[in-house]
């Protein structure tokens, strides 16, 4: 028997996560930065580590750290975010992992593609979400883009999983 509760919620936070994509896609990154709770993390870890808090993470970023991201790749001050690049997500298979009181935890998977300098180059991410359900839809607690290559070589990011 289907479970319509966890149906619907799925689905709304699909369309969550959907419209997050699209907004870093077109680089709306005052619309994303109003996505998430005030104490909320975004971070990209090395390898499988859970302990983000004592571990070398690419980023475990606060909202002090989100929107000092943002400035600079707004502003042109990082050598990664100039120009920047313009990117292209395609989210699929999503699972509702958890829910616990008004928290959901989904899991999905991302490709990314990147185009900068006329070169494109693909990333791959499991992506795993903790929102906060509101009466004004969604918040984001926790977001967690691990990258399948995190612990090998990386380039420069001038934009955000």
């Amino acid at each position: 028997m289907t479970d319509t509760r966890n149906d619907s919620l799925l689905w709304s936070a699909q369309a969550f996560i959907w419209a997050e994509a699209d907004m870093l896609d077109r680089r709306d990154y005052e619309a994303w930065l109003a996505l998430w709770r005030d104490d909320g993390f975004y971070t990209l870890p090395i390898g499988d580590t859970q302990d983000f808090d004592n571990a070398l993470n690419l980023c475990h970023d606060d909202a002090h750290m989100r929107r000092e991201r943002i400035k600079r790749f707004q502003q042109g001050f990082s050598i990664s975010s100039a120009p920047p690049a313009r990117t292209i997500r395609t989210l699929s298979r999503f699972v509702i992992e958890a829910t616990e009181g008004d928290d959901v935890r989904i899991r999905c998977a991302e490709h990314l593609i990147e185009d900068k300098f006329g070169r494109q180059r693909i990333w791959a991410a499991d992506l795993t979400y903790t929102l906060t359900v509101t009466p004004d839809g969604f918040k984001i607690r926790h977001k967690v883009a691990r990258l399948l290559n995190s612990d090998g070589m990386l380039n420069s990011f001038s934009y955000l999983f």
